[in-house]
């Protein structure tokens, strides 16, 4: 496969990432913590293809990226009142929230586990691309399984030139490592991983919060 690695501020990047995307293939771009790999969240297909693209086993599940607040219940269930402090006071932003899935989320992106990580980032290009398919992305970094993460577009070249259509290069990702997760679908909260926000950070939302 030819990849062709497009600006994110040429007019026509926009329009060809959201027909791959339609069509169920894949697209990396710069998201504000690292580069994202990703594809239309409700087409099963394309999201076989995010496996793929990452050589990732089926066994681990795929995050998915939203727009606004408001996506997170087309995504998510049984959102509890902890979930909406946290995305109002860090969304968008780095921070990466697992809770219940969405019935009608495809269980490939799950692994076909009853939980979903969600997040909305805080980038243009992302953004501009989940408006423009109206639905969310199933998205993870933009590189092989067990590599770096990449915080720019050459570093996706490097790792997935030939696997995939589209790489939208937007300049270095300013934050540079990947979001926090935290679960909310188990009581007490925890800390799956530390990254962009602090557990300090956290704590003043979830002090129960296990690390």
């Amino acid at each position: 496969m030819k990849t062709h690695t497009l600006a994110a501020d040429d007019p026509g990047t926009r329009r060809n990432a959201e027909r791959w995307l339609r069509c169920g293939q894949v697209v990396a771009f710069p998201t504000d913590t690292v580069y994202g790999v990703g594809a239309h969240a409700f087409r099963p297909d394309g999201v076989a293809a995010v496996y793929a693209v990452k050589e990732r086993p089926l066994s681990k599940a795929i995050p998915v990226l939203i727009a606004e607040l408001d996506d997170l219940r087309r995504v998510a269930r049984a959102i509890p009142p902890a979930a909406w402090q946290l995305v109002e006071h860090f969304w968008p932003g780095g921070l990466t929230i697992v809770l219940p899935r969405a019935a009608d989320l495809p269980p490939i992106i799950t692994a076909g586990g009853d939980s979903v990580a969600i997040r909305c980032p805080n980038h243009a290009v992302p953004l501009a691309l989940m408006h423009a398919i109206g639905a969310p992305l199933a998205a993870t970094s933009a590189n092989r399984a067990g590599q770096p993460d990449p915080t720019t577009a050459v570093q996706v070249v490097a790792q997935l030139a030939g696997r995939l259509p589209l790489i939208i290069d937007g300049g270095p990702s300013p934050i540079g490592v990947p979001s926090s997760v935290v679960d909310l679908s188990v009581t007490p909260p925890r800390l799956l991983r530390a990254g962009a926000i602090s557990a300090g950070q956290l704590r003043l939302w979830l002090p129960d919060l296990v690390e």
